[in-house]
């Protein structure tokens, strides 16, 4: 069920402005049924709309599709929005949409992911500083983990630097490739060759495509693109990399669909998942594959 603690600089909030803030997508109408009929519970029991919250409070929400739906998107910068899929107090995991660049450099300035979280962290109040732990290229898709504070940081951090944090990926890969298997190369990485892992399992085949679930084993820049690429089945929409150009299909065909840790903070294990977008659906029904959408 969501829950939600309440802040130092939360204190002056009434339990309606509170829920307004965390809950930012909702009406407020609907945040005072919940009040009102008794829904949200607190530390001292049923939390009312004049009730006073104090700090360290934990609030706890009832666990409804139509909550969990409107937890799951905040604004973003523009016309953008901001997919939640895991919080907790160190830990953030948002989607990226293809396009948008998970970090700030040359022609997005303004435009991409971190910043969007930091936009979010402000308009909550609070004067942490929040950091991707690791980033997908431009074009691919899917959960990105931000750590909330430095220590944070640093401890999801160390669970990269331990290959401890397994990445799961969908690639559509040109031609009819092996049922699984396991591939090992060496790739350029910052000046040197360094060793690449990654295990793959096919989801779907024809003659012409496969759609294939990989797990990295280590984390080379562009390794899944790279090594596909050399085993004579490119990514489809990869121009870098020789794969086929599709008008159906604008972006490269990768998506992280898998993010699975061990929180480092509750020694719980943490699994988020990240459906295949609508563009990539359609398009695998295009090259005569099924769709993933259900």
């Amino acid at each position: 069920m969501p829950e939600f603690t309440v802040q130092d600089n939360e204190t002056p909030l009434t339990p309606l402005a509170f829920l307004q803030r965390h809950v930012s997508a909702a009406a407020k109408s609907y945040l005072r049924q919940l009040l009102k009929k008794g829904k949200v519970i607190g530390p001292r029991g049923v939390v009312g709309e004049g009730d006073v919250l104090q700090a360290g409070d934990c609030l706890v929400l009832p666990d409804s599709g139509r909550l969990r739906e409107l937890l799951s998107v905040v604004p973003g910068q523009g016309d953008a929005a901001l997919f939640i899929l895991y919080e907790s107090r160190e830990i953030l995991i948002v989607n990226k949409p293809a396009g948008l660049a998970t970090h700030r450099g040359e022609g997005h300035q303004e435009q991409h992911l971190t910043g969007q979280v930091e936009q979010l962290i402000r308009s909550r109040g609070d004067a942490y500083q929040v950091a991707p732990i690791h980033r997908l290229d431009l074009e691919t898709s899917g959960p990105v983990l931000f750590g909330k504070g430095k220590k944070a940081c640093s401890e999801l951090g160390k669970l990269f630097m331990l290959h401890e944090v397994e990445k799961s990926y969908l690639a559509l890969v040109a031609g009819k490739t092996s049922g699984s298997g396991v591939l090992h190369s060496t790739v350029p990485s910052k000046g040197k060759h360094k060793e690449a892992q990654t295990a793959f399992k096919s989801v779907q085949r024809s003659e012409t495509a496969s759609l294939l679930r990989l797990t990295l084993y280590t984390g080379r820049q562009h390794q899944i693109r790279r090594q596909l690429a050399d085993l004579g089945h490119p990514l489809f929409g990869d121009q870098r990399y020789g794969g086929a150009q599709h008008a159906a299909l604008p972006r490269l065909f990768l998506h992280c669909c898998q993010l699975a840790f061990v929180d480092p903070f509750s020694g719980s294990p943490i699994e988020v998942n990240s459906a295949l977008p609508a563009d990539l659906n359609d398009f695998l029904v295009e090259v005569g594959l099924k769709s993933m959408g259900g």
